[in-house]
């Protein structure tokens, strides 16, 4: 499959690129971007093509995958369905609800495949205990606490990214605790708020299948308090996720491979730009 990639940024230059560069099943097409000394020095690096025209790119590739702002990206992806091109997109597919509703229907309106990379929903060791307990019943309560230093650290290579100081940790890592609680769980049926130290958000949700949980998130924690957790109890006891895995170019290399198998058999992937929609539209209601 052609893919071109939209986004010259440090999380397109870390990931998107050298999984897409590497892919076996990928003709890395070229890349796009809105600074284009940028998209030139990614695309020598990753032996590609850089393109000076969205639409230059969008009209040589069989699908594009997006590693831009969110509200950069949402019309970008509804301009790429509307050409006929699956979409590879990144969470959450935007902070406006309008704008993820657009993406999806027009996904849908082209019939073209979508997959939002959640990561934890494709790294090997996290999807496998995901899809384990999401066939088991009993679950009554969860626990998840996403504690990042990105704005504390001083290393982080995304402190300066202006979408994620403006929208904070609610945005940022509020996607990857609904990506596993939602399905394990089922969909939010309630959600309450609260506000903790810094960009801080405590929730407390209410979920399809009876059970409750809570979400921590931050992008302001000290360095030392840093990490992540989630943990189901139940009538199966306490169910407690396991390391990352392999890294974000493994789990990203695993989500092209669950857009090609969505392409190939016409099946709609789980965390697909319909389930992105209702990320968004549960985080804008917080």
């Amino acid at each position: 499959m052609r893919i071109g990639l939209l986004g010259t940024g440090p999380w397109a230059g870390i990931t998107h690129a050298p999984a897409l560069a590497a892919h076996p099943g990928v003709e890395f097409t070229g890349i796009w971007g809105r600074r284009p000394e940028a998209a030139a020095a990614l695309a020598a690096e990753h032996g590609t093509r850089a393109y000076a025209d969205v639409d230059d790119l969008i009209a040589d590739v069989d699908a594009v995958a997006v590693a831009l702002p969110p509200d950069v990206q949402a019309p970008l992806a509804v301009r790429a369905a509307e050409a006929g091109r699956h979409l590879l997109l990144d969470k959450p597919v935007a902070t406006n609800v309008d704008d993820a509703r657009r993406v999806a229907e027009a996904a849908e309106a082209a019939g073209v495949a979508s997959v939002v990379f959640f990561t934890l929903r494709f790294a090997a060791p996290s999807a496998a205990w995901i899809d384990e307990r999401s066939t088991e019943d009993g679950w009554f309560v969860a626990r998840a606490e996403w504690l990042g230093s990105v704005f504390t650290s001083g290393d982080s290579p995304f402190a300066n990214s202006p979408w994620r100081r403006e929208k904070g940790a609610l945005w940022d890592v509020g996607p990857h605790a609904l990506s596993v609680l939602m399905p394990v769980l089922g969909d939010v049926t309630g959600i309450t708020s609260g506000r903790g130290p810094g960009d801080t958000v405590h929730l407390v949700l209410r979920h399809a299948s009876g059970a409750s949980s809570t979400a921590t998130l931050s992008l302001t924690t000290p360095p030392e308090a840093a990490g992540m957790t989630v943990e189901f109890r139940g009538t199966h006891g306490v169910a407690v996720l396991p390391e990352r895995g392999d890294g974000p170019v493994a789990a990203f290399s695993n989500a092209v491979d669950a857009l090609l198998t969505a392409v190939e058999t016409g099946v709609a992937h789980p965390c697909d730009a319909r389930f992105g929609f209702r990320v968004t539209e549960l985080l804008a209601s917080v």
